[in-house]
């Protein structure tokens, strides 16, 4: 022990303190994600994650993204129970597999792994150049959890009001880009778009914001295009779950 240790340790007015220096540990669900990222890469997929409250349109917006043939893509799909969602997306000539999480309200990146194997022995892979992992319906829990997804998505349908950026503001930061979804209905609902743009630029600025609509082709086509030029522009989300 050196003199400065000694004459340290040994004054009487210094008030001797452990502090411990914890190293940040990812979580097993971070360490999932992961691996996933490599996945996707590896089959060269570019993957979506879509979060929204339930019946704001995410299943009926896959629906009609599967018209453009220039868009190939495949679908995880999470629910707490049936296929029935799935179901949808398959008669449309969609590969989706269906996650039941029981009681759980947002989908783990385990989970994801599990059915991310089973499309790729399908060989729902093969054709697909992207993979769209529909949610559990819920504006709270995926916040969350980390899927290794590139591109996050909310939704948010008009007849929710245009309150809900800064009421569930942990999913709207999760956001690369926000759809308002059921656009058609604005003037129904008095939905202010304003309101929702104020909100995020004091939330998180700059974030796109889209309108779109089943009954307006072209507002998906914006929609696809974006995409498919976030995937060009190899863009992968900075966010941190």
């Amino acid at each position: 022990m050196n003199t400065r240790e000694h004459s340290l340790n040994n004054n009487p007015n210094l008030t001797k303190k452990n502090i411990h220096i914890v190293e940040k540990i990812l979580s097993k669900n971070d360490l999932k994600a992961n691996e996933l990222r490599e996945y996707y890469k590896n089959e060269g997929l570019y993957t979506i994650n879509l979060m929204s409250s339930p019946g704001s349109g995410k299943t009926t917006l896959l629906e009609n993204l599967a018209d453009f043939k220039d868009f190939k893509f495949c679908v995880v799909e999470g629910d707490l129970q049936t296929n029935r969602d799935a179901d949808r997306l398959i008669k449309k000539g969609i590969y989706a597999e269906q996650i039941a999480t029981g009681e759980a309200c947002h989908l783990e990146a385990a989970m994801v792994q599990r059915a991310f194997q089973t499309l790729k022995t399908q060989g729902a892979l093969k054709n697909a150049e992207f993979l769209i992992i529909e949610n559990v319906g819920n504006l709270v829990c995926p916040a969350s959890y980390d899927l290794g997804a590139a591109l996050n998505i909310v939704l948010l349908s008009v007849p929710e009001g245009d309150d809900k950026v800064l009421k569930y503001p942990t999913m709207f930061l999760c956001a690369d880009v926000i759809l308002i979804s059921k656009a058609d209905m604005i003037d129904y609902f008095g939905f202010r778009v304003s309101q929702v743009q104020e909100d995020m630029q004091k939330l998180k600025p700059n974030i796109p914001i889209i309108l779109t609509s089943s009954k307006d082709k072209k507002s998906l086509e914006i929609l696809k295009d974006f995409i498919i030029e976030k995937k060009k522009q190899g863009y992968c989300s900075q966010h941190s779950f």
